[in-house]
């Protein structure tokens, strides 16, 4: 059991790491605000949400190992990322929707579809 949770935390944490730097790299890369605020969005939401689970699986870890003062570490774990499921699109559209208030056009190419 202990294995398999293991392995699951570090493909958690892979997982995790890889959404990062996607959504980095995409971040330097788009053209546009509206599509760097999508790659940061899901930056936000699948990569820290994915590090937060592999996290939650070692405190699982060392609960077994017979720790008991960690179940409250995982509740946080918990909480921390059911605040991020809430407030990062809320910051998103908020941040979107300033841009469009602001004047900023969306990004087209040279035939002129967006």
């Amino acid at each position: 059991m202990e294995a398999l949770l293991h392995a699951l935390s570090w493909i958690a944490v892979i997982g995790g790491l890889f959404f990062m730097l996607v959504g980095t790299f995409g971040v330097l890369r788009m053209p546009d605000v509206y599509t760097r605020l999508h790659a940061a969005g899901m930056t936000d939401t699948m990569g820290a949400g994915l590090l937060l689970l592999g996290m939650a699986f070692q405190t699982i870890i060392d609960m077994m190992h017979g720790e008991t003062s960690y179940w409250l570490v995982l509740v946080r774990l918990v909480f921390v990322y059911a605040f991020l499921l809430f407030t990062s699109p809320i910051a998103t559209h908020a941040l979107a929707r300033a841009a469009i208030a602001g004047g900023v056009v969306p990004w087209t190419n040279e035939a002129g579809e967006s």
